[in-house]
């Protein structure tokens, strides 16, 4: 009886294995192309809205600009929403074409601030679709009109694929970084939409009919507002979609040290929405039985990866330790065993499939290093909680 205790004991550690494991085979699906959700739509008139939140972005706007501006027919709007800036973000955005709005407050700091100002100013001329792209992003060709179509047909929130870029001659552990985000924004995000028709929200390359948009609590600190705005959204029936046929791109700092700071940004928030939102979102999901609800908590159940190795891998450990002494343990053991088998399998397909352009395979085998790496950011996340929003320093910084 006291093996079975044990070994249920081990069961909500092992359940984000299986669905990271769960989400990647899905994904797989799909094929190396991401074409899902690309059935045709009918062409419908959409005049949009991009919002563009910038703090201190003189260095990054202007291509961001030039981008969106080549996208737009004459009846959308592209706003820059200079936030708390101090630099010259607001008049080279002017210069360049763009409508600008300026909002500066000693207190209430943050990108959902931003929107919630930004979306204010459409009220009194509403688009059909808002486009969010932040002030460092570029989209591919064709991708405000194909993301507008898709949102204003279906009439639910819509992502397109986000990823970063390390750059040519990248270190190691910038392209980690790269494989680990592709992991969370492409290959989860297939499976997830595959699955239950649903994934998350990324900030970046998310689109929302007006009805939706001019409705959301934007003005918050949370600092992923994006994942917790795609899970509020939800649980009301607007499920996101992913297109992840268009994308929206950015580059990794170059200096490591800056992109860790960035990455420990998004771990902990990822961490506090894990937290706060998932008991919600699994009562809906396991009440109301929904697919779209219960692919987006078992995407959510999915700690971040380097920690989740390392919750792994003590636990195993542990559990082996005592099961030399105390027989009782052993159930306890296999499913721990389970578990990281299902964890480097996920982690095996997503890179056979999907990562091999950015890591060799005696690379992958160092990853393990990668997640030693993190510890400091685990460590300041429980020891003190990070709230608020930061932004990253750029390179020319």
């Amino acid at each position: 009886m006291i093996e079975l205790f044990l070994a249920s004991a081990m069961i909500p550690l092992a359940l984000p294995a299986l669905s990271l494991l769960a989400l990647t085979l899905a994904a797989l699906g799909q094929g190396r192309s991401a074409q899902a959700g690309r059935a045709p739509l009918a062409e419908v008139p959409v005049r949009v809205a991009v919002l563009v939140p910038a703090h201190n972005e003189s260095t990054n706007v202007l291509p961001t600009i030039a981008c969106l501006r080549r996208q737009l027919g004459p009846r959308d709007r592209l706003l820059v929403i200079a936030d708390n800036c101090h630099d010259d973000t607001a008049a080279l955005a002017r210069t360049a074409g763009a409508e600008v709005v300026e909002r500066q407050h000693a207190e209430l700091r943050g990108k959902g601030y931003a929107l919630a100002f930004g979306v204010d100013h459409l009220r009194a001329d509403p688009p059909d679709v808002v486009l969010v792209v932040d002030a460092d992003c570029t989209v591919s060709d064709g991708a405000v009109a194909r993301i507008a179509q898709r949102c204003q047909v279906t009439g639910k929130p819509v992502q397109m694929l986000n990823l970063m870029s390390s750059g040519a001659g990248a270190g190691l552990k910038l392209r980690v970084l790269e494989f680990a985000m592709l992991m969370k924004n492409l290959v989860r995000p297939l499976g997830s939409f595959r699955l239950g028709g649903a994934c998350h929200l990324m900030g970046t390359g998310m689109a929302l009919p007006w009805a939706l948009m001019s409705t959301a609590k934007l003005a918050t600190g949370h600092i992923t507002e994006d994942m917790k705005l795609g899970v509020d959204l939800s649980v009301a029936g607007f499920a996101p979609q992913f297109l992840p046929e268009v994308r929206v791109s950015s580059a990794f700092p170059q200096d490591t040290g800056v992109a860790k700071v960035q990455k420990s940004r998004w771990e902990h928030g990822h961490l506090a929405t894990l937290t706060q939102e998932l008991p919600g979102l699994l009562k809906v999901a396991l009440t109301t039985g929904k697919p779209s609800l219960i692919v987006l908590a078992m995407d959510l159940l999915i700690p971040p990866v380097a920690l989740y190795f390392l919750l792994l891998g003590i636990a195993t450990a542990l559990s082996l330790a005592l099961a030399l002494f105390w027989p009782v343990w052993q159930m306890a053991v296999w499913v721990a065993l389970a578990a990281c088998l299902c964890f480097a399998l996920a982690i095996g397909l997503a890179w056979w499939f999907f990562g091999r352009h950015l890591l060799s395979a005696r690379e992958l085998l160092t990853t393990p290093l990668y997640a030693l790496w993190k510890v400091p950011v685990y460590l300041a996340y429980f020891l003190k909680k990070r709230s608020g929003w930061v932004r990253t320093k750029r390179d020319s910084e």
